[in-house]
């Protein structure tokens, strides 16, 4: 039997959106930051079937049915977990490994050297940049007055002259194949190899596992072309990456910047805004728009003011919109892009205009205002024609009452012919759309646990396994070195935080993929059931402290218990010297807990 690799997996989950996979078979409606529809796993009336964008996965609050892509298909259509990956890898137009073919295993060995090369590639550049050879590197360094935690935080290095990474590559056993796979040695005329970047500023582009996966080469004079790129090749694909991601994720991204160039996002870091990533190339795809819709609350779309930073706005909001994210525009005047910007202006002058981004209907209007001349009767009807057609995509009804009344008054036009305008074209598209027919599966609704376990006791376990998932570097320190396996009394809770503890001790911290670490489906239930919970956090350190808080004290309160209870029976007086001692101490050390 075929074996697929954990990578093939993350592979086909990631190229299967849940929304967009179940949405052929569920109706669904955005309410917040999720979707909601009728349960397909048993009958109700209400909408209790809950779909995570962000998280991908889905949960049933009725009957418990949760999971990720794969457990969706596998229930829904009944089938094994091979034929569920071959389903979804079809879908995604992925080919499968097959017995037959002896490739698949070469392939994977293959891309293993390649990321291998690629990791020992980028420290061989960081650290010539540090080396005297390096001058013109150096020079161009203290010019954008860059400092070595920003040099370090993205890896930056210097490429030297003709063929110094093959040759390192040699010495240390890489097959020419190896290398030429990786895109960073290439053939020469005469049949020798050379390094594919010489004399470059070297950018290595890194996926969100921070594996390196790609380059960018700036040159330091006047050679063209300014900048060349890894071509994309076995382990790259620069549809599915975002420059910087993997740097912004370990700082505050409820909101982040997308800009073009890797100096934007660069430069932005350096001057402390470090929400920033950088699209690789100006057209965004749907996988990157799903990066920012993962990793963020809202997106602002910081793109060049040129023709083609523009265009670039307009296909990104597309996308984004489609994909249900909250999406802001930048407008920033006196600079042609944010890093020219933020070394003219500032980085204080740079947030205020993040903070004051216009929305994707005000930067549309704008657009169209350029375009037309509404004092003309007929640019008017056309005015109002594309505003319908904006106005209609905007599904939360009072955002879109809002921009009517804002657009009837500004523009002179009445409300009553713009919504007879939308109207007219939400009618049009909800016309024969139809879903999957699917017969109800029928489960069995979960039962509430008939245990003596407090409802407030259930939660703070919960809260703990929601914080390990999604918050692993704020929490995972703090939480181990308090909370115990014997602290959690909920036995699906206790396994969950069991296999966590096991796997983050073994270095593996992606949390992302925590379904697939359990078989049993009443712990994907709880998972699911947990990942999707609003636990109302506004600052995710007081939720850390003020968690760790409740098990100090709760620990404290059973110790304070057991001693008056060992002091009522110990005839011992030097052991109760030592009790009273440590109930004094547990009692002070109460009254300090708030």
């Amino acid at each position: 039997m075929v074996r697929y690799s954990d990578e093939l997996i993350e592979e086909i989950r990631t190229n299967n959106d849940i929304v967009d996979v179940i949405s052929k078979y569920v109706t669904l409606k955005r309410s917040g930051r999720n979707f909601f529809g009728l349960c397909p796993f048993h009958k109700e009336k209400s909408p209790s079937f809950a779909v995570s964008p962000d998280k991908q996965i889905f949960h049933c609050f009725g009957c418990g049915a949760g999971g990720n892509v794969i457990h969706f298909i596998s229930k829904i259509e009944g089938l094994d977990f091979k034929d569920t990956l071959e389903l979804l890898a079809n879908r995604a137009n992925i080919e499968l490994p097959t017995l037959e073919n002896s490739e698949d295993d070469k392939t994977a060995r293959l891309k293993s050297k390649v990321y291998e090369i690629n990791k020992i590639a980028a420290e061989f550049y960081h650290e010539n940049l540090y080396k005297p050879t390096s001058k013109m590197a150096q020079e161009y360094i203290k010019k954008r007055k860059l400092d070595n935690r920003t040099l370090k935080a993205f890896l930056i290095g210097y490429a030297g002259n003709f063929n110094e990474l093959y040759l390192l590559l040699k010495q240390k056993g890489f097959t020419e194949e190896e290398m030429l796979a990786s895109s960073l040695v290439k053939r020469t005329d005469n049949g020798g190899y050379m390094d594919s970047f010489r004399k470059r500023l070297m950018f290595p582009i890194q996926d969100v596992r921070e594996r390196v996966i790609a380059f960018g080469g700036r040159v330091l004079d006047d050679s063209k072309p300014k900048y060349i790129n890894s071509p994309e090749n076995i382990v790259y694909s620069k549809g599915r990456n975002l420059f910087g991601l993997n740097v912004a994720k370990k700082h505050d991204t409820k909101r982040i910047i997308i800009v073009e160039g890797y100096m934007d996002a660069i430069s932005l870091y350096q001057r402390g805004i470090t929400n920033v990533v950088a699209s690789l190339g100006t057209a965004m795809t749907e996988s990157q728009g799903r990066l920012l819709r993962r990793h963020s609350e809202q997106v602002i779309l910081g793109y060049d003011a040129d023709g083609a930073g523009q265009a670039a706005i307009l296909r990104g909001m597309e996308i984004l919109q489609n994909l249900g994210c909250d999406i802001r525009v930048l407008q920033i005047e006196g600079a042609k892009d944010p890093d020219e910007y933020v070394l003219k202006y500032g980085p204080e002058r740079f947030q205020r205009c993040v903070d004051n981004s216009i929305s994707l209907v005000e930067f549309k209007v704008k657009v169209l205002l350029k375009e037309l001349n509404i004092e003309n009767t007929n640019d008017k009807i056309k005015f109002l024609n594309e505003i319908a057609k904006i106005l209609s995509k905007i599904t939360n009804q009072i955002e879109r009452e809002i921009y009517v009344d804002k657009i009837a008054r500004e523009y002179k036009i009445s409300k009553e012919a713009i919504y007879a305008e939308i109207n007219k074209l939400i009618y049009k598209d909800n016309q024969g759309s139809k879903k999957l027919e699917k017969k109800v599966i029928t489960m069995e609704l979960k039962e509430e646990s008939k245990t003596n376990i407090s409802e407030s006791t259930l939660k703070k376990e919960k809260l703990v396994i929601y914080l390990l998932i999604n918050e692993y570097s704020k929490s995972y320190e703090k939480i181990a070195k308090l909370i115990t396996l014997n602290d959690i009394q909920d036995e699906t809770n206790r396994q969950i935080l069991k296999k966590m503890y096991e796997e983050f001790q073994k270095g593996n911290i992606n949390t992302n993929q925590i379904v697939d670490w359990f078989q049993d489906e009443n712990i994907i239930s709880r998972i699911t059931e947990i990942m999707a919970e609003d636990f109302e956090i506004t600052d995710v350190n007081k939720a850390i402290d003020d968690l760790i808080n409740v098990y100090e004290k709760q620990k404290l309160v059973n110790r304070r218990n057991e001693i008056l209870k060992q002091l009522d029976t110990e005839k011992n007086v030097e052991n109760m010297k030592e009790l009273e001692k440590e109930l004094n101490d547990i009692i002070l050390k109460l009254a300090k807990i708030k």
